[in-house]
């Protein structure tokens, strides 16, 4: 692809949350220092909830690479699951043999009778959702009950939530009262500020390998972050995108052309935004004529 043109040992800007990209920007950072917080205290769940695209999943994996050696980890990256397939998922993350041939009563008891066991090895048991605003609603029950499981003195289980906004908008429902109160720490991502995107771009083509001058100046760095409003996957698709076609143009620096041309080809970027590229563009354009017209005849 474009590798070679830009002198890349590897595609900076795909959308697999690779952990070897990860930038320690600020609300990732914060994030963490939450998640390690709670588990250390031992709460029973916490929470992380953030816009489609604003890194939950890479933070997820963050949070499994670095988790201390202490800690169990099951970890469920779909959990559109009914309750019955949750407990299965748990106790096979968990190591509980022939989970899928029990009763339901037989595998709580199974269980719990592993969490003990692990407990009194000196570890704590931490289950890790992905997506969990996928959950159905008596899925979320049933994860409520698994924390019922304690000893006198602290959780056999904690659960970490990451999701959608949309998972705040059904626990706020009444029947969910208690699974809330439960919920000790909370932390919401927000999207990127332009000087992030720009440290963000210039990081990622960094870790890639990129060696040369200055593909992405500020001002697109600053285009790219009003048309993508800060979230990491729109910026990784048109970074992508203006690589390509610059590749595709001979270029090897990247304008606000480019940028208008990824821009236009990307369904997910709202419309406001496309309009409000547009006239970026344009008072740009304006500007290079006056400044254009001011050498030539104001000058003269």
């Amino acid at each position: 692809m474009y590798l070679y043109h830009f002198g890349l040992g590897e595609l900076p800007f795909t959308l697999t949350p690779n952990t070897n990209f990860y930038m320690p920007m600020a609300m990732h950072d914060e994030a963490l220092a939450v998640l390690s917080t709670a588990l250390q205290t031992g709460e029973g769940f916490i929470k992380v909830v953030g816009e489609v695209g604003t890194g939950k999943t890479l933070l997820c994996r963050k949070l499994l690479n670095e988790i201390p050696d202490h800690f169990v980890t099951a970890y469920i990256p779909n959990p559109y699951l009914n309750p019955d397939e949750l407990r299965r998922a748990v106790a096979v993350e968990l190591g509980v043999k022939q989970a899928q041939r029990m009763s339901v009563q037989l595998l709580t008891q199974r269980i719990q009778a592993r969490l003990l066991e692990l407990h009194s090895q000196g570890h704590s048991v931490v289950l890790i959702l992905d997506e969990a605003q996928a959950l159905p609603e008596d899925s979320l029950e049933a994860l409520r009950l698994f924390t019922n499981l304690e000893t006198e003195t602290r959780k056999l289980l904690q659960v970490v939530l990451f999701a959608q906004p949309e998972l705040d908008v059904r626990l706020a429902k009444t029947e969910f009262r208690q699974l809330r109160q439960r919920i000790t720490f909370a932390y919401k991502l927000r999207p990127m500020n332009a000087y992030e995107v720009q440290q963000y771009i210039q990081h990622r083509l960094q870790v890639a390998g990129y060696k040369g001058a200055e593909l992405f100046p500020v001002k697109i760095c600053q285009g790219i972050a009003r048309v993508s409003k800060g979230i990491p996957r729109l910026v990784n698709i048109l970074c992508h995108k203006m690589l390509m076609l610059a590749y595709g143009q001979g270029h090897y620096k990247m304008t606000m052309k480019l940028l208008k041309a990824a821009v236009n080809d990307t369904e997910s970027i709202e419309q406001d935004s496309k309009a409000n590229l547009l006239v970026v563009s344009c008072l740009l354009g304006l500007g290079i004529l006056w400044l254009a017209y001011y050498t030539l005849v104001v000058k003269l």
